[in-house]
């Protein structure tokens, strides 16, 4: 156990603010972070030990205690809901012996909920050490643990593996990518390093590449559509060295995978972009921050990277321009669905908790580590490297006058080819429902539980940041499902598990907001509680991040969009004593200490 702990910390060079690093390794060698674990960690790092042990136990997938030798993390999202996530949860603590959240008697299985990981398009799925196992089934359940109990390794567990690079040997992968619709930018033909190679034969300046990138008006597709050419600017004119490129694929928006997949087909295109940052910005290093759910696409994309290395696309003197050096790590996450908002994303990977800081200042300014850092996600620096090459004109030609280019979406739920679309802007929610091959269609949840969640009166509305602005996921919501027990308490529950309860609004509100909707399913509520809701919205505007502004989102537009919904499950404001106060529940815990 010594020799695992101090060869992971040689490995990071002793440096602190590869924590997250030390202890994702230290656990994948040792199965859990035990008390002497941590202290070990704390002296060799020199930092106090509360430093470590507030770091692990901010993030989901760091365990404290065993959980199995082989530990199954089943997804309780929305979409797994719908096809069956209750039953095949039944089968596997039926044939493990265990319930959720506990380990067997035996120490072998351990089985455990966890959020969205990215596989919304072939749910249910789980994850048993860092491999996908999605489409499971009562009977697949049953099966992979008596695999399991006659002592099967993880990679005979799988039956088959995924199409594309999928069932590359470096990754061995039983997920699918279900690219339905290829675009013009994202997923069009491309050659590695032309763009880099563009830039170097033409000897264009960082003040030339910032020029194209604002002409081409291109916003990041994080969601809130900031201008991509204007962050590098001040980023570029920002005191402060060494400057560094971020590329946020923590997408753990619930409904959203589509990172997923253009680092499976095309890591290299979202590589090349970076470099093209580096270039515009400056920057001498660039970190890849990955949610810990990819953790198995892992070697494939290091080899990519080496690669580019080897062709001399990255590191030193790249494409031979002498001065040009940059190089990427990749950064794994450890379990936090804010970790998505870029500071918090900085704070982790410097190793601490991922909680967002106050701003300003911004992290264009003051970044990782203090220094100027540009954070984009995925598909904006896909589609920086297309715009190298094509022009701002190409990319302008794309799309509505005011939001120019493609938008590559998620789509799941209730539909017959549930998978990745690239489209332009301007398509309407009712061209992706045909696409998709949707029917008898309730709702749409537009951007994830933090974005809309809208009726067929709002289907001719168009994708556009004019119109309904997304971050890339739909989700279909059928006629046949309860669109507050099967969605909205899912997403209400969500973010009261995600809050990284830094904020007073966010950490108290999202608690009360899921008494009083289960208050209402249960028949009990009254119109007041839907005021209290509607009031509350206003409230959680306080927040520090983005991601706590929107967190009432699910209730907020449902009781906007679907308010019948709603008040066909009051009972009314005639009873003077409120209905959904239990006295029997409310005194069970002081009659069990009065020995009563």
């Amino acid at each position: 156990m010594g020799n695992t702990v101090y060869s992971v910390i040689r490995k990071y060079g002793g440096d602190s603010t590869r924590l997250m690093d030390i202890l994702i390794d230290i656990q994948s060698e040792l199965g859990y972070l035990s008390d002497w674990t941590v202290e070990q960690v704390s002296k060799s790092l020199d930092i106090p030990r509360v430093e470590v042990e507030q770091t692990l136990s901010f993030y989901h997938f760091f365990a404290r205690e065993p959980r199995g030798k082989y530990t199954v993390y089943l997804n309780t999202s929305v979409v797994a809901g719908f096809y069956g996530r209750r039953e095949v949860a039944a089968a596997l603590e039926e044939a493990a012996g265990c319930r959720f959240g506990e380990v067997s008697s035996d120490g072998l299985i351990g089985l455990f909920d966890t959020a969205c990981i990215g596989m919304s398009d072939q749910e249910p799925a789980a994850l048993i050490g860092d491999a996908v196992f999605p489409r499971l089934t009562p009977a697949r359940a049953r099966e992979l643990i008596a695999g399991m109990r006659a002592g099967a390794s993880v990679e005979e567990l799988r039956k088959s593996y995924g199409d594309g690079q999928n069932g590359s040997p470096l990754i061995h992968s039983a997920v699918k990518n279900h690219i339905r619709r290829r675009g013009e930018v994202v997923f069009s033909e491309h050659l590695p390093g032309e763009a880099i190679k563009r830039i170097v034969a033409e000897r264009l300046s960082s003040s030339n590449i910032i020029e194209l990138v604002k002409r081409s008006s291109l916003r990041g597709r994080g969601g809130a559509g900031f201008p991509t050419g204007m962050k590098w600017d001040v980023a570029r004119k920002a005191p402060g060295e060494p400057k560094y490129i971020f590329c946020n694929a923590d997408e753990g928006e619930p409904g959203t995978f589509k990172d997923r997949v253009i680092l499976t087909e095309v890591p290299e295109l979202a590589f090349e972009g970076m470099v093209v940052a580096a270039y515009a910005v400056g920057a001498r290093w660039g970190i890849l921050y990955l949610r810990n759910e990819y953790r198995y696409l892992r070697d494939y994309l290091e080899s990519t990277l080496e690669e580019m290395r080897s062709a001399g696309l990255l590191g030193m003197a790249i494409g031979g321009a002498r001065g040009f050096n940059f190089d990427i790590r990749i950064q794994f996450g450890a379990g936090a669905y804010v970790c998505g908002e870029e500071s918090a994303l900085i704070e982790s990977a410097e190793g601490k908790r991922g909680e967002p800081r106050d701003r300003p200042p911004y992290p264009v300014e003051n970044g990782y580590l203090g220094k100027p850092t540009v954070v984009n996600n995925v598909e904006t620096f896909c589609s920086v490297a297309k715009i190298v090459l094509k022009g701002p004109d190409w990319y302008n030609a794309i799309g509505t006058p005011q939001s120019r280019g493609t938008k590559v979406l998620s789509v799941s739920g209730d539909c017959e080819a549930p998978g990745i679309y690239e489209i332009p802007w301007g398509f309407t929610v009712n061209d992706v429902l045909a696409m998709a091959g949707a029917k008898d269609v309730q709702a749409v949840q537009v951007g994830g539980p933090s974005g809309s969640c809208i009726g067929p009166d709002e289907f001719g509305r168009t994708l556009a940041y004019e119109d309904l602005a997304t971050g890339g996921s739909l989700i279909i919501i059928g006629k046949s499902r309860d669109l507050l027990v099967d969605v909205v308490h899912n997403f209400t529950e969500f973010f009261r598990e995600e809050s990284c309860g830094s904020c007073v609004p966010c950490r108290a509100l999202t608690g009360m907001c899921g008494v009083l909707l289960d208050k209402i399913i249960a028949g009990k509520g009254r119109r007041a509680d839907l005021d209290n809701l509607l009031s509350w919205a206003p409230i959680m505007k306080k927040n520090r991040c983005g991601l706590g502004q929107t967190a009432l989102n699910p209730i907020i537009t449902t009781i906007k969009n679907f308010r019948p919904l709603y008040e066909k499950r009051l009972r009314g404001d005639t009873d003077p004593v409120n209905p959904g106060f239990d006295l029997a529940a409310a005194v069970v815990a002081y009659d069990r200490a009065a020995g009563s």
